[in-house]
């Protein structure tokens, strides 16, 4: 905080510091916390009937968990099952089987004390080969010969098909290429018999390896890159009616729609985040304008305009489709500009750009193209010195909204690539249309409402039509011509210290139009040789000087001139004294105790502001050159810096908050103005320089008033 004199002012700074800091804050976190508007949302889980239609408010693409997890075990599935090599120990066991089997069937065939149906018995009896009482009959019945052909053949074709690959799973395909390896020379009874006793003995002999068939799904499912998801924007997400998937919530979650429970610390989160944001730009204004937090009236202008474009923005880019690319962020940052400085409107611009970004969860291609569009029209735009300024900004807002979509939508970011650019190039052209006009008639309610002093209205008051200006020109011209050069040289100092030019310049042809109610009072306005105060006291001559003060503030309150313009008229001449009247009563008492100063001096105040500062300046340096007219530069300089530093030294510059290197480019600026002006003027009978205001006296032209 700044040092500031009396305590009054001290609170009244950490009063609007504070509520400026909490209105701000508030308001970020709201719009950071805030479902508004409605559906932008929303509370749904899989499986659900979607109760309302949703799309999406703007483009995104994402890394999809589920289509990622979806393309990896579809991936895993795809590796086939792994076996271990064929187990020969296993032909080894099923050959010895056979033979065993073989031979016993042999004895059972040759007992000759057993009957068919002991032998048929013990055959069925067999464990591995399931004989059917038909094939067991066939057995039987086969002569020696034959049978000796059968276990031959059967050992050779178990032999074979035992040599063949049979995986777990797989036998019942093994046992059907069995009759492809029984010999052509064998009987169909004998075929028969050969094939079931196989197919009986058949075993898996390669076995599956279920470690390594894991091991080499899990490399299968990693080398499978993750699958982005990409959303246009008013892709519809929901329908009514339709049953809520867990992509549709995972889209929803990914987009910044599905509501979550919040917890105290989402809200505190938000509460910190419009801290930090309002914290920066507060920091920034105490750095640059300390006593900007004194204007009680532009700092809450400055709020109101962000708090309304925060809470703008929050449903404008929440919408699916172009609706966000419309949002005027670029209205906003032409007004603070215009309204209350460009430095101002360029970081709170930046922050509420961040905001967007946070709000629309990093949709970069949209904050940039707010951004860019919102900044090139402030620049633009500057102070609005001109109507067509608007105009101007207008254009640049459209230019730079399309070098920003042409960006992106030739890169990969935000997946502006599979957006249609036609609807956005539209889009940007209304925006610039929009958001000009938008400003130019928020500028001109915002300063009549708020009685702020806008160049427009400036500008109006500084055509020589105005009732003022003509009346005037009418009843006063001499003081006409004098306001003029007066604004003149107060332009040209405004313009050198980086002031307000227009409002210097209009202020000066203002300041004295009090002079109209008794013209004839001031030398300018003389045209013959009749003095009218040679008819009056010193009193009544130096009241009828200080008057044409307060009569000037009636008139600009009667034809409603903005609070800016009185005060050059109340503080051009600070409290400084009629120095001729006051001498003149001086003389005749003989002696100034018995003089009242006070009647003698203006009410003030002193000038506030560096613009009513120059002027005063500029009002007695331009008649004190005048009055001396210097025959060189270097004189004229040194003069002109005396006019400064008298006024320096009587305190009439200590509220103006002009530094001593402001007043050195003044008196340069006044020297380059007046090299040309060497009009004679009168001897004063004090040191004191002449003032701005001149009257006749009986014996000479008096001293501006």
């Amino acid at each position: 905080m700044p040092r500031l004199s009396r305590t009054p002012q001290r609170w009244r700074w950490r009063l609007n510091f504070a509520l400026f800091f909490l209105l701000l804050t508030a308001v970020i976190a709201l719009a950071r916390l805030a479902d508004w508007p409605r559906g932008s949302n929303v509370q749904a889980q899989a499986g659900e009937i979607s109760q309302i239609d949703l799309r999406a408010p703007y483009p995104l693409t994402y890394t999809s968990d589920i289509l990622t997890e979806e393309a990896r075990q579809r991936a895993a599935n795809n590796v086939a099952r792994i076996y271990d090599p064929p187990q020969t120990r296993v032909a080894r066991q099923q050959l010895t089987r056979v033979e065993l089997i073989l031979d016993f069937i042999t004895r059972v065939r040759i007992d000759p004390y057993a009957s068919d149906a002991q032998k048929t018995q013990w055959l069925a009896s067999i464990s591995d080969v399931r004989l059917e009482e038909r094939v067991a009959a066939l057995i039987l019945d086969a002569d020696p010969e034959s049978w000796a052909e059968i276990t031959t053949e059967t050992a050779r074709v178990l032999d074979q098909a035992m040599r063949n690959v049979i995986r777990e799973g797989e036998l019942t395909a093994a046992q059907r290429l069995t009759p492809s390896f029984i010999g052509f020379g064998l009987s169909d009874n004998e075929t028969l018999i050969v094939n079931t006793l196989v197919q009986g003995l058949l075993r898996p002999n390669t076995f599956f390896n279920a470690e390594r068939t894991e091991a080499a799904r899990q490399e299968a499912a990693q080398r499978v890159e993750p699958v982005s998801r990409t959303v246009a924007a008013g892709e519809t997400i929901l329908r009514t009616g339709d049953r809520i998937e867990s992509l549709d919530i995972e889209a929803l979650d990914k987009l910044g729609l599905l509501r979550i429970e919040r917890s105290w610390r989402d809200y505190l989160a938000a509460l910190i985040l419009g801290g930090l944001l309002s914290g920066i730009l507060m920091a920034y204004i105490t750095q640059r304008r300390p006593l900007f937090w004194l204007d009680q009236l532009r700092a809450f202008l400055l709020a109101g305009i962000l708090v309304a474009f925060i809470l703008l923005a929050k449903p404008l880019i929440a919408m699916p489709g172009v609706i966000p690319y419309l949002y005027p962020l670029a209205a906003m940052s032409m007004l603070i500009g215009a309204l209350i400085g460009l430095p101002m409107s360029l970081i709170s611009t930046t922050l509420v750009g961040v905001l967007i970004l946070i709000l629309t969860g990093g949709n970069a291609g949209l904050m940039v193209y707010l951004l860019t569009s919102a900044i090139a029209g402030a620049l633009a735009l500057g102070q609005a010195e001109r109507l067509n300024a608007f105009v101007r900004a207008g254009f640049w807002i459209i230019v730079a909204g399309l070098v920003s979509l042409a960006v992106f939508h030739l890169s990969v970011l935000d997946g502006a690539r599979n957006q249609n650019i036609v609807p956005l190039v539209a889009a940007s052209v209304i925006n610039g249309v929009f958001s000009s006009s938008f400003a130019l008639v928020l500028f001109y309610l915002l300063g009549q409402v708020f009685g702020i002093t806008t160049s427009l209205q400036l500008l109006e008051l500084s055509r020589p039509t105005h009732p003022l200006l003509r009346q005037l020109l009418l009843k006063a011209p001499g003081t006409y011509h004098h306001t003029l050069l007066v604004g003149n040289l107060a332009e040209e100092a405004a313009s050198a210290i980086g002031a307000d030019v227009l409002l210097t310049r209009v202020g000066s042809y203002y300041h004295d139009i009090g002079k109209t109610v008794r013209p004839y009072f001031f030398i300018e306005n003389n045209t013959d040789d009749l003095n009218p105060h040679d008819r009056l006291d010193p009193y009544t001559s130096a009241r009828i000087i200080i008057n044409h003060v307060s009569d000037g503030v009636a008139l600009a309150r009667k034809h409603r001139l903005p609070e800016a313009i009185i005060d050059f008229i109340r503080e051009h001449h600070g409290t400084t004294r009629v120095e001729y009247f006051y001498h003149q009563a001086c003389q005749e008492h003989e002696s100034p105790e018995g003089v009242d100063q006070r009647a003698f001096r203006y009410q003030g105040p002193t000038p506030r502001s560096r613009e009513t500062a120059i002027l005063m300046l500029a009002d007695s340096c331009e008649a004190t050159v005048r009055a001396v007219n210097p025959p060189t530069q270097e004189e004229m300089i040194d003069l002109i810096r005396s006019v400064i530093n008298r006024r320096l030294m009587s305190g009439q510059l200590d509220d103006s908050q002009l530094t001593l290197r402001d007043l050195s480019q003044i008196a340069i600026a006044f020297a380059r103005m007046l090299q040309g002006i060497h009009h004679p003027r009168v001897n004063y009978p004090s040191n004191e320089s002449p003032r701005g205001d001149r009257t006749l006296s009986a014996r000479a032209a008096l001293p501006a008033a």
